[in-house]
């Protein structure tokens, strides 16, 4: 049940006698701010009245008199210069609750237009732990995956795993130079973990030591250029003339202001070179290695590169450590519960390359560029490179491979990438490739996201500028969630008592459910701050609030299920309950009747926009709802027949929608809590 699409399909029809174009007025829907005026509302008149050029007013009375609404709504209202208040009558939302009673998929049907999408997402590097950043790929991509899936389309997720690049590279390097067979082979995981950290460290100390210089002759140009926007500012400030422009006071202000905010980014830089310089410096056993391996950098290229010429010692190497590396994230995705249909890596596409490149240069779009081979594109100032000077292939190249091979194998109607907003520019290069390669029957689209901060709103990285492993962000939730789930004030009222392994199964469920939430509750285009004792919170915006109400709807089920004397409350509730049997009684019931009735909306919506945030907004509005409802109407001990069963009806359908709702997030529920 659509509750918008039905009344948009109705004013459609209706709009259709009054203009060539209606669909975009029969949009113009929306849910009622205030109850009071209805349940929805359109101000489609408001537009029309300037296309026809006739008064809003007059124009909403002749669209009411021609639109169709029995028997969803009641009459009509026409407000203010022309807006259309609806109002759902009370007996079509009784017979639609009874319909979404037995309906398995709570009132959710199956798209007419179905498509085959393909979504790409998470895709980590796989040569190292998975760190904070991959948390926004992973948790929407697989979000969208489920919502897309419950319409009714035919999915396809596919993770594109780095397992061909300079990590490699990296490990490969750590492992001729510091490592130990024996040590690898009995316990390879951590062992090559320490291997890449090692190296990577010793990368980051180079290069660290080397900007050095660079960057303070940049502080110091900034520290110059502030000093002379802020006397500037400072003068405009103080000028006595009464001529001095305000406008020009607060521009002078803000050129200031900016210029501070630059010294201070550019120290943040030093400061962070500083501290990974100053960690190898002060450990004698790292200073002496560093010293040792000044051209790391430089060195692991060359490991990269032989190992992708095919040189047998590397590629031997790659093939040992690949499959510890997958275990690894795997091990990972295990936890937060997260899927795929393929993991076609890199390393799958690079046999292709070299035909991507061929077919570039005989459709003439290719041309050199310093010695590399460059496709120049309308309406860009730089060309995307695909093949380096020395014959090195980029991520733009495998990319277009990677394409290829997705329209020959399974001919998508869309691709989703889901991918951080910094990547935005190659994306608009490389859709913009797809025309002249001939893939005009497919829709890419970018679903960017923004970054996850700490609490000093900068990106979350460890002291020593690292980002932070995502598998200590999931046990520090895990943990905090079990103090807040399973607190000893809230322990002591459960009955039967909550022994040690539900507690830990609750606080699992809670604790993951917490981060992957936090993240999707946020638009994805926006970056968000990264707090676990908000994540965890009882109260507010949470999947633990969620999850808390949907154990309270159990709790109540459970109860009047002993009261009754009744096995199983829901299947005897379906069975002896006829539609006549459901009425409202009270504005509270009405109220979470409609919540519940636009659950397929929210869906819909969400999917369209690619913004899971839409679905967590529903369900945080409708728990809330049902908090309102749960205390005005009293479900245990009610003698009324018809009260008891519309109430119990609400309760069941709010926890099937509320666990519906999350499990389409990727996260679960607790019967208690």
């Amino acid at each position: 049940m659509n509750l918008s699409a039905l009344l948009r399909a109705r004013f459609q029809t209706a709009l259709a006698t009054l203009t060539d174009d209606p669909a975009p007025y029969a949009a113009m829907i929306r849910v009622a701010a205030d109850p009071r005026f209805g349940d929805y509302q359109s101000n489609a008149c408001m537009s029309l009245g300037k296309q026809l050029g006739k008064p809003p007013r007059e124009i909403a009375a002749l669209l009411v008199s021609r639109l169709a609404l029995d028997p969803a709504c009641e009459t009509p209202e026409i407000a203010g210069p022309g807006f259309i208040n609806l109002r759902i009558r009370d007996e079509f939302l009784t017979s639609s609750l009874f319909a979404m009673l037995h309906h398995e998929r709570a009132g959710v049907e199956l798209t007419d237009l179905r498509e085959k999408i393909l979504i790409d997402y998470s895709s980590p590097n796989v040569a190292k732990p998975m760190h904070v950043g991959h948390i926004r790929s992973t948790v929407i991509g697989a979000a969208l995956a489920e919502m897309f899936r419950f319409l009714g389309h035919d999915v396809i997720t596919d993770n594109h795993l780095g397992d061909w690049g300079t990590q490699f590279g990296i490990i490969i390097y750590g492992y001729k130079h510091f490592g130990d067979a024996d040590v690898v082979a009995a316990n390879p995981v951590p062992e090559l973990a320490k291997l890449y950290r090692l190296t990577n460290q010793l990368i980051e100390y180079q290069k660290a030591n080397k900007s050095l210089i660079a960057l303070q002759a940049k502080l110091t140009d900034a520290q110059d250029h502030a000093a002379r926007e802020t006397a500037a500012s400072n003068a405009v400030a103080s000028d006595t003339n009464t001529n001095t422009n305000a406008k020009e006071a607060k521009k002078a202000l803000k050129a200031a202001q900016a210029a501070a905010r630059r010294v201070d980014a550019i120290a943040a830089e030093i400061n962070a070179a500083q501290t990974k310089v100053k960690a190898v410096d002060e450990d004698p056993r790292l200073a002496a290695i560093a010293a040792e391996h000044a051209d790391v950098p430089a060195a692991v290229l060359r490991e990269t590169a032989k190992m992708h010429e095919g040189d047998a010692e590397n590629r031997a190497l790659w093939e040992q450590f690949l499959p510890h590396c997958k275990d690894e994230i795997n091990r990972v995705y295990d936890r937060l519960g997260v899927t795929f249909d393929h993991t076609l890596g890199e390393s799958f596409y690079h046999d292709r390359l070299p035909g991507v490149v061929a077919t570039l240069d005989k459709l003439g779009l290719t041309k050199q560029s310093d010695g590399a081979v460059c496709v120049f594109l309308d309406g860009f100032d730089s060309p995307m490179i695909i093949q380096k000077r020395d014959g090195a292939y980029l991520y733009a190249t495998t990319d277009l491979a990677t394409l290829q091979y997705r329209q020959e194998v399974f001919a998508p109607n869309r691709i989703l990438y889901v991918v951080d907003s910094r990547q935005s520019e190659h994306f608009e290069k490389f859709f913009a490739m797809a025309e002249p390669l001939g893939m005009t029957d497919i829709e890419l689209i970018h679903v960017q996201f923004g970054t996850v901060l700490g609490a000093d709103g900068r990106p979350m990285k460890t002291r020593s500028g690292s980002l932070i492993g995502l598998e200590s962000l999931l046990n520090d939730a895990v943990a905090r969630a079990k103090d807040v789930a399973c607190n000893p004030d809230r322990l002591a009222t459960m009955n039967p008592p909550m022994l040690e392994e539900e507690q830990n199964r609750i606080a699992e469920t809670v604790g993951i459910g917490a981060i992957k939430y936090a993240d999707l509750s946020h638009h994805r285009a926006t970056d968000y701050r990264f707090d676990v004792d908000k994540m965890v919170a009882l109260e507010g915006n949470t999947a633990t609030y969620m999850q808390y109400s949907y154990a309270r709807t159990q709790s109540i089920l459970r109860r009047v299920a002993d009261e009754q004397k009744i096995d199983d409350i829901q299947a005897w509730l379906v069975e002896n309950t006829t539609a006549d049997q459901l009425q409202f009684s009270e504005p509270a019931e009405r109220a979470l009747a409609i919540a519940l009735l636009r659950f397929e909306e929210a869906i819909e919506g969400a999917v369209s926009a690619y913004a899971p945030n839409q679905l967590c907004d529903y369900l945080y509005e409708t728990a809330k709802t049902y908090s309102t409802f749960n205390d005005a109407c009293r479900v245990l001990g009610n003698s009324d027949p018809i009260v008891l069963r519309t109430r119990l009806a609400l309760v069941m359908l709010t926890g099937r929608v509320i666990k519906q709702g999350l499990r389409l997030l990727g996260i679960g529920v607790c019967e208690r809590m």
